[in-house]
């Protein structure tokens, strides 16, 4: 007779002597703790390539920050069960609000300020001013100053007053002083201030920003109707032209007014050094402006501020690789402003590009502007050689204007 869960089996003699259940029972644990580790694996390894597959796609976008998101999607989901995992991780909050509900989420400021009580004043307001001019400053220039600013404040201008003298309480006795914003630091240059307060996140509200020097003269210049010409030419990269009726010389000739024209985008040299020709493609016979009184789209200057180096306060060698923020091709989009004219007075000052606008009153002046112009040259060479291993490391980047000299 079986018994219920035993088994039986013959000797050669015939004789019939119980299983042994040892081996069995062997067998079956065996493969019941292999079915299970099998699944346990299989189970890991699907984690890991939903992980691995989250973490590819998120990272490419903002890096680490989203490393605490990704476990939060693969164990938690997204908070709505009803939207998809992919809805939520294609909404690319910014770096460091991940923590915060998306419409919560302020991604920009602007330079306006705000009434302490009433009713805050909204972006849309029509008296909110679209463009930016910003300078920087000090007091022994304080009247070209003021003869820049009012020009501006005409066309609705927002203004910005670099004090690289610390000297602010001095200029309280203009009347448009309380509405212009006033950043100071001692014997910082302008590339210096715009990298720091004109973040593109700040200045995102702006259509252009004029980034000029303090020794400009605007006797002949018009914000409004130069903001037209360079909205009808295209331009996002531009300057006005520079005088030079009054014997005064420019560095480059392509910043000479042409009289004729309205704009225009090259310079022609056929004889000598550096020729420029017809068929030239890059600076500076055309694609380029000097860097005393740049005026960039919201768009450029996007690119530009991401180009600027913190560490180089000349910005010595930027000049050349505007280009590559002209959101175009830099011949058609980079261009000098005939119609609307300034004059470059070349006093020495702190503020600006020139290399010898360095203060002259004490002794050392002229060893204070030998020691400004080897730190600018030595930044001119740093930052080529980083352009140059930035090109060489970067295997997704095409250079459009592969040049010896841009």
């Amino acid at each position: 007779m079986a018994v219920p869960g035993f088994s039986w089996r013959s000797t050669a003699n015939g004789t019939v002597v119980q299983a042994d259940h040892t081996t069995n029972r062997k067998a079956c644990s065996f493969s019941i703790l292999s079915t299970v580790t099998v699944i346990f694996i299989l189970f890991s390894i699907g984690c890991v390539f939903i992980a691995t597959d989250n973490r590819m796609s998120l990272l490419g976008i903002q890096g680490e920050a989203y490393s605490v998101l990704i476990v939060n999607e693969l164990f938690v989901g997204c908070p709505d069960p009803q939207i998809p995992l992919d809805t939520c991780r294609s909404r690319c909050p910014p770096r460091g609000s991940e923590a915060l509900p998306r419409d919560i989420v302020s991604r920009t400021s602007d330079l306006e300020m705000q009434l302490l009580s009433g009713s805050p004043k909204r972006k849309e307001n029509s008296d909110t001013p679209k463009n930016l001019l910003a300078i920087p400053v000090g007091i022994k220039q304080k009247e070209g100053v003021d003869q820049i600013v009012q020009k501006f404040l005409t066309a609705d201008f927002r203004v910005i007053l670099f004090h690289y003298d610390g000297v602010v309480d001095e200029w309280r006795d203009l009347h448009w002083c309380d509405n212009a914003l006033h950043v100071s630091a001692i014997n910082q240059t302008k590339w210096w201030f715009a990298k720091r307060f004109l973040h593109p996140d700040i200045v995102a509200e702006y259509n252009y920003i004029f980034l000029w020097d303090e020794d400009l003269g605007v006797e002949n210049f018009h914000p409004g109707r130069y903001l037209s010409i360079v909205q009808d030419e295209g331009l996002e990269i531009s300057q006005p032209a520079l005088d030079t009726t009054r014997g005064l010389k420019v560095h480059y000739p392509i910043t000479a007014r042409q009289r004729r024209n309205k704009v225009h985008r090259r310079f022609y040299k056929l004889n000598g050094g550096s020729r420029c020709y017809g068929n030239s493609t890059g600076p500076p016979c055309t694609g380029w402006v000097e860097m005393m009184a740049p005026v960039f789209t919201r768009a450029a200057w996007r690119c530009v501020w991401h180009m600027i180096q913190n560490d180089l306060i000349h910005a010595w060698g930027l000049d050349y690789k505007l280009g590559y923020c002209a959101q175009g091709e830099r011949s058609k989009t980079i261009g000098v402003v005939d119609a609307e004219y300034i004059v470059h007075k070349g006093i020495p000052t702190l503020g600006g590009f020139d290399l010898y606008k360095v203060p002259s009153g004490t002794s050392s002046g002229n060893e204070d502007r030998i020691n400004v112009r080897l730190r600018s040259a030595a930044e001119l060479e740093i930052f080529k050689e980083r352009w140059r291993n930035a090109v060489d490391e970067d295997e997704c980047w095409t250079d459009p204007y592969p040049e010896k000299i841009k």
